[in-house]
Order: C-alpha cells, then structure tokens, then sequence
C-alpha cells in the first residue's frame, strides 16, 4: 500500500496524521464519531478533549514545558491549535476546547494529502504502514483486535498508579533502606509508623474526600488495583496485612518490626523520584497529599505524580515496542498516544507525532529514527519501550525521566532550578540540532 492507515482521530491520531502528510505520505486518517460514540465524547470532532481544558505548566524552565517547546519547534499541529485557541491559565496552557477541536478538525480536513474517513476500524490492515493511536477509551471491537495482536495479557484496561515523591524530599532520619527478609538487598526505603501513628493515619484516610469519578467511569474497582483508601474501609488491620505490612523489616532504630510501614521504591535508575509502593488512590490531590504528610518520613514530601485510578486501555509497551513506536513483531505497524502508556494530553501529542514521523520515513524507504535521549520526547519513546514491564505504569513527562545531568555540567549550578533550567537548555539543543538533521536527510530523500 501507497499509504499510511491511521486509526484513531484523537491529539495522538490528528498529530500522526499531519506529521506524516506533510513529509509527503498519502493518509487515511480513520475516526469512528459520529457513527460510533464513545461514553466521554461529544461531538464529532478531532482532536476532542473530553476531560480538563488545561495542557498543564507552560512556565519556562519545567519538564512540561520542555516537552510543548519540543513540539512546537517541531511544527506541532496540535501545539499550533493551542496557541490559536489558548485561555487565560496562568502559568498552564489552557484552551477553548470547542474552538480547539474545530481547529484540527478543519486543518485536517483541509489537508490535500489526508482523507478523513468516518468509520470504525474493527480489523488492522494486515500490510501496510499503520499507525493504532486509538485512545483509552476505543471500541470494544477494536479493544479485541489490539488484544489479538498483542496477546491479551499484555492489554491493560485500567491503570492504577500510585503516588511519586522526589528522593530529596524523604526524610533520611526517619526511612530506613532495606528489602523485606533481606531479600534484594537495600532496595526499598521504609517508613515505619508506631501504632498511634497508624491510628491517626487510618482515620485520615478513610474520611478523605475521593475525586469524583467521571461520568464515563465506572464505580467498579479490580482487586488487583484497589484505591488504597477503598482497601482501608474493609477493616482497619487490613492495611497492616496489604501493602503496610511490617513483616520481615527491622527498624534500625528500634531493632524491632515497626507496627505497620510504607514502602517506597526508587522509579528510575537515578533513584531521584520513588513510588510509593501499593499507594493507588482515588483521593483529591489535596486531600491526597494531607494524608500521606502523616506518614513518618515523608511529612515534607513533594508530589512529582499523584496516584490516581481510571479507566484505560493500553499495551504493556515495553514487551512490544521500540524506541520508534514500532511493533517489533511488525515494524510497519506503530502505536501511538496513550494506548502506548504515556498520560496526559501533550504526551500523548508527542507520541503522535513521533509515529507519523516514522511511519513517514518507513514508507519512503528510510530508516526510522530514535528522538535524542537528552530530550522530553526521547525520554518518553525510551520509557514506554524499556521501563520494566512487570511494574509498568503510564507516566506524565517529569525530570525524573530526563537525562541527568554530568558532573561537568553540573558545576556552579546551586539549586534544583538551576539544574532543571540547564537540562531544558540541554535538551532544546539536541532537539534543535536534531531537527536541522532530519530536514535535511528529509530534503536529499525526496528530490532523488
């Protein structure tokens, strides 16, 4: 085929779509709306956003803004959208999200190299370039097929992420590295409660105030990712023989098993962000963040992720993709968006557009490439193709996915902001240099 098959007209789908026609491929880009709707939508419109109108921090200097400013230098269509729709948000990108949506919706129509087709996709092509970027909430039937393809057991339909702290945020005082019996030797941090702070912590957590589910969702939880308040109200022990079991730890201080305690396991291998282990929750932020500052050690803990519980449907990535979003089974096959494990809008926009980019290359007869490691959408492809697979959670862009910083350039930098700001200056530059490579490889590629 002559052609690129997206399916999937979300933030994922309309940026595939539009990177791949503008390096010249032919696309069909398929939408099921308005013949076949989801509980959350709407309207027929691309690109639709069904939950919160903001696209997060936009403030110079962040990892969210790192990963806008690389779209946006990348020719972004979805970027492009939100800076003609953007609202007053502070330091967030926010939109009108009915303007927004008419936006893609008429550049893409309007694309001489895309054809829009209303339909439900219900079978992958079985040759061909294809692109999935069906989003958390695509049709059973197509739900099916991915799982065909896949192997069921390595399709996810809800996602339970549990909270992540910053490492220089824990108090070193108080937590305690050890493995339960010994076994892995010091790789987890512990943070021990005596029976009063277990008490008092107990309470708070099952008086919180929970998030609202959305009108989409539904009130029905799997046992194998229980919100940990939800837990909590089958009994008051219950959390002490669950992910607070003491057994098998010794409080160094002590020399005794704690009552209870909170383990919490590094997220990456800079062991600068840890995952409190067993934590998911449906809890306000607010009220998320007041009831585990009861916990010993983490009373000045600052929130890199908040846990959270939501219907969702993607692929254990890590067992099936490369770092080019290919399908290593079938490398002209890609996924892209949030079916791939990333969360949020502008995530899900760079894995769209990372795709068309390589499926474009791959119809035109050139390698796929792989986006610089030292850059937000490189950290996000090396994330969802190599994070570990057993323990796999989607994740929003966070420094703790970027590369560190070396020693060299570390020097004379005094504080956290400071480092951050020159990783996102670091960063840029590889995109930039990187860009001006793809262009020009691009540009040879097309006139032979």
């Amino acid at each position: 085929m002559s052609e690129i098959i997206v399916i999937g007209g979300g933030l994922a789908g309309a940026e595939a779509a539009w990177q791949a026609a503008e390096r010249g491929a032919r696309v069909r880009l398929y939408e099921m709306r308005p013949v076949q709707q989801t509980p959350a939508h709407r309207t027929d419109k691309l690109a639709e956003i069904v939950c919160s109108n903001s696209l997060k921090s936009d403030e110079p200097g962040t990892a969210p803004y790192l990963l806008k400013e690389e779209l946006r230098r990348a020719r972004s269509l979805i970027m492009e959208a939100a800076e003609a729709t953007r609202v007053p948000a502070g330091a967030a990108l926010a939109v009108d999200r009915h303007a927004f949506a008419d936006y893609v919706t008429r550049r893409i129509a309007a694309h001489p190299r895309i054809e829009l087709v209303r339909e439900e996709v219900r079978r992958i092509p079985a040759q061909g370039v294809t692109i999935i970027a069906a989003g958390p909430l695509c049709s059973d039937a197509l739900a099916e097929e991915i799982a065909r393809l896949t192997g069921s057991d390595h399709l996810y339909f809800y996602d339970a992420i549990a909270p992540i702290v910053a490492a220089d945020s824990i108090d070193m005082r108080v937590a305690f590295r050890a493995a339960r019996y010994g076994k892995g030797g010091d790789d987890y941090l512990n943070c021990p409660l005596n029976e009063e702070e277990y008490e008092r912590f107990y309470q708070a957590l099952i008086t919180a105030k929970s998030v609202p589910l959305q009108r989409f969702e539904e009130a029905r939880w799997f046992e194998a990712c229980l919100p940990i308040e939800e837990l909590a109200r089958r009994g008051r022990d219950t959390l002490r023989f669950g992910p607070m079991k003491p057994v098998g730890l010794i409080d160094p201080r002590t020399g005794r098993e704690p009552y209870a305690v909170v383990q919490l396991r590094a997220e990456n291998v800079l062991a600068d962000a840890y995952n409190i282990v067993g934590f998911q929750n449906h809890l306000r932020y607010g009220e998320q963040a007041r009831v585990i500052r009861l916990i010993p050690g983490l009373e000045r803990a600052e929130f890199l992720q908040f846990g959270q519980i939501h219907r969702n449907t993607y692929i254990c990535a890590p067992r099936l993709l490369q770092p080019t979003l290919q399908l290593r089974a079938r490398p002209r096959l890609f996924f892209a968006g949030q079916i791939t494990g990333v969360e949020g809008y502008v995530e899900s926009v760079a894995m769209g557009w990372l795709a068309g980019v390589n499926a474009a290359r791959v119809l035109a007869g050139l390698e796929p490439v792989v986006a610089p490691s030292r850059t937000a959408i490189g950290a996000l492809a090396r994330y969802v193709s190599s994070a570990d697979p057993k323990n796999y959670q989607p994740i929003n862009i966070t420094f703790a996915l970027l590369e560190p910083l070396s020693s060299e350039e570390k020097r004379g930098l005094k504080t956290k902001r400071e480092r951050h700001q020159r990783q996102v200056e670091l960063a840029l530059q590889a995109w930039e240099e990187w860009l001006r490579m793809l262009e020009k490889e691009e540009t040879v590629a097309s006139t032979v």
